[in-house]
């Protein structure tokens, strides 16, 4: 699995300072969310972030055959 959060953020023309001043999730949390792809945010985290977009987790989650 991996996150989209990158791919997310980019789609709606968003920097990381953004996109961390509108979700209030940690800087360094918002950076390697945005850095690492193998990172998934915690519950709350991906709470927040669902809550602002009015998004689905799956909008920002993949799943990867290996």
């Amino acid at each position: 699995m991996k996150n989209k959060i990158k791919e997310f953020i980019e789609s709606r023309g968003i920097t990381v300072y953004q996109f961390r001043q509108e979700t209030g999730i940690a800087n360094k949390t918002a950076y390697d969310l945005v850095n690492k792809p193998q990172q998934y945010p915690g519950r709350e985290v991906m709470d927040k972030i669902c809550s602002t977009y009015r998004v689905q987790p799956s909008e920002l989650l993949e799943w990867i055959e290996e």
